[in-house]
């Protein structure tokens, strides 16, 4: 592999013009500029990124650690990350947890060779990193993404569960429906919790009565909203219309209601949150509230730029705006 100096001797110069010439810095007269070029191009030179990384202390790097689900929305996200990062000229170096402490540490041990600038951390509510997991690392610039398992993160990005939740509601009592049952995420999980609330305050609101049972709380994933969905048909008196607190518990539901020989809406609608992918391609296509995955990833993306430009701002939690996406699981009674 060509070094900088293969080039200087070819070009007949020093190595410093060759830097020169490479990064552009400082001026250099067009025909030593056109030798250089020419040396590089014969000898298909291509500069030590690592060299120039060490020299401006920037990798242009940023790490993103995700911990296991089955949930798409966790995936839509990192795309949404890395377009972000290739529009501004970063590159994304991802790492799965695997729902493995050790290998968390050792991803982190990773990034922190690579030299990533900063790091992006999403994490389901079932795995999660201890608390103090981080600390070992109280220099890296880290943003939290959808929501925040403890204190600690530079900033936050996350969406405003509380009015999803209140809509997702206010749009089930709008179309006639009074049994309205909630299926809820883990409650230590902020967005879980205003989910939760905003179905509370909208049901209240509305003078309507939860009835017994109607509050069924489960994980994020498929299997949750399956077994959730379960224990809302064994009930004495079933709902006529839930709210799946994601869309991945919804497709649990849909799962359940296809076996018990009940239809989606005509005998029991079903709202979900985040608007994956999949729901537009469920039977029928899904009624749920939109979480903006890709304003989260660049929003996240950008908080971290921005980070690393200003080190000493304050920590800031950006909140994203939810908007309800009515699709063919509700109908008008």
């Amino acid at each position: 592999m060509a070094t900088m100096k293969d080039v200087a001797r070819l070009a007949g110069v020093s190595t410093s013009t060759v830097s020169h010439v490479i990064n552009n810095n400082r001026f250099v007269s067009d025909g030593v500029r056109n030798k250089v070029m020419a040396a590089v191009e014969q000898l298909n030179y291509a500069p030590s990124a690592l060299a120039r990384s060490l020299k401006i202390k920037q990798t242009r790097t940023i790490g993103m650690l995700v911990t296991s689900s089955n949930n798409p929305f966790y995936a839509e996200v990192v795309r949404g990350v890395e377009r972000s990062c290739y529009e501004r000229g970063y590159s994304l170096i991802l790492c799965n947890t695997e729902e493995d402490m050790a290998r968390m540490h050792r991803s982190m041990e990773t990034l922190l060779q690579k030299r990533v600038d900063g790091l992006l951390l999403m994490c389901t509510e079932n795995h999660r990193p201890p608390q103090d997991a981080l600390s070992r690392y109280p220099s890296l610039p880290i943003v939290m993404m959808d929501w925040s398992p403890f204190a600690g993160a530079n900033d936050i990005i996350q969406d405003n569960s509380l009015l999803g939740g209140e809509m997702a509601t206010e749009y089930l009592i709008a179309c006639g429906y009074r049994k309205i049952a909630c299926i809820a995420g883990p409650q230590d999980k902020a967005t879980a919790h205003h989910r939760l609330q905003g179905y509370r305050n909208a049901m209240r609101r509305a003078g309507l009565a939860i009835l017994p049972g109607y509050e069924v709380h489960c994980d994020f994933e498929f299997e949750g909203g399956v077994s959730a969905m379960k224990q809302l048909l064994a009930l004495a008196e079933p709902p006529h219309a839930v709210f799946a607190g994601n869309d991945a518990v919804a497709v649990g539901v849909y799962q359940v209601l296809f076996q018990a020989g009940l239809r989606v809406p005509q005998d029991i609608a079903v709202m979900g949150y985040d608007d994956i992918e999949l729901a537009k391609y469920l039977a029928p296509p899904l009624t749920t509230i939109h979480q903006p995955k890709d304003s989260l990833g660049e929003l996240a993306v950008d908080a971290l730029i921005n980070r690393l430009q200003n080190p000493e701002r304050e920590a800031q939690v950006l909140v994203l705006t939810p908007e309800l996406v009515v699709r063919a699981s509700v109908a008008r009674r």
